[in-house]
């Protein structure tokens, strides 16, 4: 029979890890070859026939951050003991009913924290000196016919607030400390350790700054962190660059706000509905968009391979997780 009328043969390997999404490929070949890997999105089978005919040799998943693992997913995998989250963020998957159930996880912390950092910094250049925009500008030949180009705005002296002052929003202050920026921060808690201003209200923050760098975690505390009266606070100057997750800002008051003139601009390469870009922000030339890349570069995919197939070596041979994420 056809493999769509029956269910897959299930495999009881002792090492089987199953994939819901693709992954970084380098991630998969490299997966793909130390172990048994179950990869969804190759098989005719529905997700609940999938989950069904391997939930008896399941033991490990690996997601990517858009990928949920709710209760639905875990009680679909009863022997499932190692979730591998490609990402940083968390806010995914269910880490409470993971802590009951005894569902160890693993995510990848600290690979990403560079790389986003000089991001969220080219975002930030790019708006300010519209580096993109005028590129666009040459391409179309409009220099020979229109003349020069609008002038931008200086990066050196701009009074920046990072919300969220972990591994990447430290980095990025370290950048843009060094460009001559005045940064302040607000976090959960304030950070002794740093010589930055702190402002436990957000509202307070946007207000003494000219710019919000976004890169905090996503969770139900700071979903839509930037609203309304934030980006009202910061007013028609301000520029807007989000790094972290789309859930962070709300989006349409956001495309709203700069269709109407009353945001400055933004750099964004998170998006509230993942791809689904508002087809208003394409317009824009004082808006840089990018398709979720700030984490991405050759070495830090390099980096993600090995810490993956690290994790799962040690869970494998029971030893500690080299990434381990506690809940």
């Amino acid at each position: 029979m056809a493999e769509s009328q029956t269910l897959e043969t299930p495999d009881l390997h002792p090492q089987t890890i199953l994939i819901l999404n693709p992954v970084a490929p380098a991630v998969i070949t490299a997966v793909s070859h130390r172990f048994n890997l179950l990869k969804l999105w190759e098989s005719s089978l529905s997700k609940p026939q999938f989950l069904a005919a391997h939930a008896a040799s399941t033991r490990a998943l690996i997601v990517n951050g858009s990928t949920p693992v709710d209760a639905e997913i875990l009680d679909a995998l009863p022997r499932l003991q190692l979730i591998f989250s490609t990402s940083a963020g968390l806010n995914h998957i269910d880490l409470p009913e993971c802590a009951r159930r005894g569902v160890s996880i693993a995510n990848a912390p600290e690979i990403f924290s560079e790389d986003v950092a000089d991001y969220a910094v080219g975002l930030l250049i790019d708006v300010l000196r519209r580096v993109s925009s005028s590129d666009r500008y040459v391409r179309k030949g409009l220099w020979p016919v229109n003349g020069d180009f609008p002038l931008g705005f200086k990066l050196g002296g701009k009074r920046v607030g990072i919300v969220g002052l972990g591994s990447i929003g430290s980095k990025i202050a370290k950048r843009l400390d060094a460009f001559g920026c005045i940064i302040s921060y607000n976090s959960r808690t304030k950070k002794p350790s740093v010589p930055y201003t702190f402002y436990a209200n957000i509202i307070d923050l946007a207000s003494n700054n000219d710019v919000l760098v976004v890169s905090c975690a996503l969770t139900s505390e700071t979903y839509h962190i930037i609203d309304k009266d934030v980006m009202e606070t910061i007013g028609k100057k301000g520029i807007i660059i989000n790094v972290g997750r789309g859930g962070l800002v709300d989006e349409k008051e956001l495309v709203r706000r700069l269709m109407e003139g009353e945001i400055g601009g933004a750099g964004l390469d998170v998006f509230e509905n993942g791809t689904e870009v508002p087809k208003e922000l394409f317009l824009m030339e004082n808006v840089v968009l990018s398709p979720h890349k700030a984490v991405h570069t050759t070495e830090s995919i390099t980096d993600l391979k090995n810490l993956v197939i690290g994790n799962l070596e040690a869970f494998f041979a029971n030893k500690p997780l080299i990434s381990p994420v506690q809940v």
